[in-house]
């Protein structure tokens, strides 16, 4: 099985001005490309030749493991920046809320680990075999697939992800970042966690209350983040 480089769901300028062209043609077709690459001069003759990405990073190890997760981050951490502004589901609303307080106070945490964390890697927002909402830190290529955990949304923390950029300011960085995050990706994920398609960033929302105010003042007013 040949492994290929994901197709952007933008055009490498979509992200600007937060996320340069620039830092994309690098990041996505340089790092994110040499990983799809390595991986597969390295399977080439071994016993995950025609296993799927999941199957590989549960597995393998050293090298192989290593460039099959990278892989798998990359194409998570692209799926989840939006060129537009998103808003999250009805059903992830609910539960950020209930187990960080607000968006606000889930962005701040995730961005104060993320802005905090030593070295290369990834922060994540999981969710439990249990249903609970958590960010994850992994270093360099790990991946919560490996623990057992299942991600929503990942936010790439390794130097090359904003180096040209924003140098070594990793927190201006997370702050742009945050405008780009895709709800509507995270939102999805959830629903199929969950097994529940209608629960999706479509959902519409019924009720008379203050969620289901912001929900729909927010899928009404979806604009170019400023």
């Amino acid at each position: 099985m040949k492994h290929v480089l994901m197709e952007l769901p933008y055009e490498q300028s979509a992200l600007e001005p937060y996320i340069s062209a620039e830092t994309v043609s690098y990041h996505y077709g340089k790092h994110h490309a040499g990983y799809v690459n390595k991986l597969n001069s390295l399977i080439e003759g071994t016993e995950y030749a025609d296993k799927p990405l999941d199957y590989i990073i549960k597995y393998a190890n050293n090298s192989i493991f290593n460039n099959a997760a990278q892989v798998y981050n990359h194409d998570f951490y692209w799926k989840g920046l939006s060129k537009t502004a998103t808003s999250p589901s009805v059903k992830l609303l609910g539960l950020v809320e209930r187990d960080f307080g607000s968006i606000k106070a889930f962005e701040e945490t995730f961005l104060t680990a993320a802005a905090g964390f030593f070295g290369s890697g990834w922060i994540w927002l999981i969710i439990t075999g249990e249903g609970k909402l958590e960010i994850k830190m992994t270093s360099n290529a790990d991946t919560p697939l490996r623990h057992g955990d299942t991600p929503l949304l990942t936010c790439d923390v390794w130097e090359h992800a904003y180096y040209i950029d924003y140098r070594n300011g990793r927190p201006d960085y997370l702050a742009n970042w945050r405008k780009l995050i895709n709800w509507n990706f995270i939102s999805d994920n959830l629903a199929k966690v969950e097994n529940d398609p209608i629960a999706g960033y479509n959902q519409s929302c019924n009720e008379i209350n203050q969620v289901c105010d912001y929900v729909d003042y927010m899928q009404k007013n979806e604009t170019t983040p400023s």
